[in-house]
């Protein structure tokens, strides 16, 4: 299956660009990669340190409460009126409750990123932040049942067991403290290898990015040089093929066809050049036709001439002797005999003449209409050349805006900053395969150029052809004329002597006859002589021109 030129230029770029957007797509996927890894990371990070610094602040509210009612209650001890705590021990179980509730939470959450982590460094980190917790948990148990005891002394005036719970709450609150602070330290760890695997991601989306790109764009370049040199390596042949017709070598190597667009422009050059060698051929026949018809003329006219001086000769020599054409009234008979025969057969070659002349005319018009016949197959190849040319300006537009594209996708990568540099490599990329597909459509409009000058020499030649034919023809019509009129001058000539035959039997009838017979004859040699000269002019104008169409046909090498 033979696909056409144009065909395979869209191909090549519909595949180009479908490189193009494989790669956008794919560099988009790596980027919304980048974006989903950095959301889950830093989402789950700030969603625990929330979480944490929620518990701690409810743990210090807890506090606060706690050593409210501590302090009315010592107040209440040493004899000042205080409000009752029962108000505030309730807000503290709320808190309490609370607090257990988030860290119940937190804890929750942290185990399952633990099970959900995107790497085993943060996997670790969220299964350390869930053992802190839980050590948290374990101490918050502590010092929700040293204050239940204290609030227990309080609400029972016990003084004692107020104060002996307090070193107990001192010690859990310090290791809810200490708990706290590891489980933040923790999660800063997790941060930290959570931002490393951030860079990670990025790292193997940029590389995997950039072996992508570097693969689009040696394909591109198999593409663009596949592309280049099943258009170029044909064109090339055809202008080699076109120079040597241009030269007159008609008898090289024909030009490759094909089904394409430079296939079928080989057929054409191929009928064209065809045509130019039959050309050439019946051209070389008629003008060796010619030239011995042209031979056959001058040396029917020479004897033309030659017959006519004996005439006039023959005329003076009876005019001298009038009076003695009694005597040699025989001797005048015969000789107008021998005079009729001459003058029919010079009827006889003038005829002969005339039929050469008409084949040559014939000959000629065959030529011409030939030389237009390639005329037109030349216009017909410029047209098509004109099409390419159309064909070359599409593309050449294509590359135009493909240039565009990549300006405005560079402006675009250049607004999104770092992230954006990726895409910016791609528009750089685009930009330069636009170039590269514009010097390629630059060359082959060079290519057609060429091709067009030698088609337009072609046709000048043609056309001078026609014109050379032309007058040929026209010379070839006066001729003719010149031998019709010389062919009834010697009809009429015929006609004389056959009235001298019969002036000289009649000789009887007077000398007066004789002598206007004879005056007669000097005026009809004279006029016969005239047109004999005028014939010889036209033969040798006819073969000068037989000369020149030998050296017209002669530049053809068939």
């Amino acid at each position: 299956m033979t696909v056409s030129i144009s065909n395979r230029i869209l191909l090549g770029f519909a595949v180009i660009v479908a490189l193009m957007v494989g790669l956008g797509l794919y560099t988009v996927g790596q980027l919304d990669d980048v974006r989903g890894t950095t959301e889950t990371i830093v989402s789950r990070d700030l969603t625990m340190m929330r979480q944490i610094n929620i518990i701690g602040e409810q743990q210090n509210r807890m506090r606060a409460v706690r050593e409210e009612v501590l302090s009315r209650y010592l107040l209440r001890t040493l004899g000042q009126q205080q409000g009752s705590p029962d108000e505030l021990i309730g807000e503290w179980g709320r808190l309490a409750a609370s607090t257990d509730t988030a860290l119940a939470q937190a804890l929750s959450e942290a185990s399952g990123y633990a099970a959900r982590s995107l790497s085993g460094d943060r996997a670790e980190a969220w299964r350390s932040v869930v053992d802190h917790l839980s050590a948290a948990g374990g101490e918050l148990r502590q010092i929700r049942a040293a204050t239940e005891r204290q609030f227990g002394g309080v609400q029972g005036s016990d003084l004692t067991a107020v104060l002996a719970t307090q070193s107990a709450l001192g010690a859990a609150r310090s290791g809810w403290s200490k708990a706290l602070d590891d489980t933040r330290n923790v999660l800063n760890e997790a941060i930290t290898a959570g931002q490393r695997r951030v860079g990670e991601v990025y790292e193997q989306s940029r590389i995997s990015v950039l072996l992508a790109l570097a693969g689009v764009a040696v394909l591109s370049v198999l593409i663009t040089y596949a592309l280049r040199a099943s258009i170029a390596n044909p064109l090339s042949a055809f202008m080699e093929f076109v120079e040597r017709v241009g030269r007159g070598d008609l008898a090289g190597q024909t030009a490759t066809v094909g089904r394409d667009e430079i296939g079928r422009l080989g057929g054409t050059l191929n009928s064209m050049v065809d045509g130019l060698r039959q050309l050439a051929s019946q051209s070389r026949e008629a003008t060796e036709n010619l030239n011995a018809a042209v031979a056959e003329i001058r040396a029917s006219t020479q004897e033309q001439a030659a017959s006519v001086e004996e005439q006039l000769a023959a005329v003076q020599e009876t005019a001298a002797t009038v009076d003695e054409i009694t005597h040699a009234g025989a001797q005048i008979g015969k000789r107008a005999q021998e005079v009729i025969a001459s003058a029919q057969a010079t009827a006889q070659t003038s005829l002969s003449g005339l039929q050469a002349v008409g084949e040559t005319a014939r000959a000629m018009d065959a030529i011409r209409e030939q030389a237009e016949t390639v005329a037109e197959n030349i216009v017909a190849l410029s047209e098509k050349t004109q099409a390419i040319g159309e064909i070359i300006a599409s593309v050449n537009d294509i590359s135009e805006r493909t240039h565009l594209l990549a300006l405005n996708a560079a402006i675009e990568a250049a607004a999104a900053g770092e992230n954006g540099r990726s895409f910016a490599v791609v528009a750089s990329e685009m930009k330069i395969l636009a170039d590269q597909a514009k010097d390629a459509t630059n060359q082959v409009r060079s290519i057609l150029g060429d091709i067009q000058r030698g088609i337009n020499a072609s046709v000048m030649l043609t056309e001078e052809a026609v014109k050379r034919v032309s007058a040929g023809k026209e010379r070839t019509d006066t001729t003719t004329q010149t031998i019709t009129e010389i062919s009834s001058r010697i009809q009429e000539s015929v006609q004389t002597f056959q009235q001298i035959v019969a002036s000289t039997n009649q000789q009887q009838l007077g000398i007066e006859q004789v002598t206007g017979a004879l005056q007669n004859i000097r005026q009809a040699s004279q006029q016969t002589a005239a047109g004999t000269r005028q014939l010889d002019m036209a033969a040798a104008n006819l073969s000068d021109l037989s000369r020149q169409l030998v050296g017209l046909v002669d530049r053809y090498r068939v």
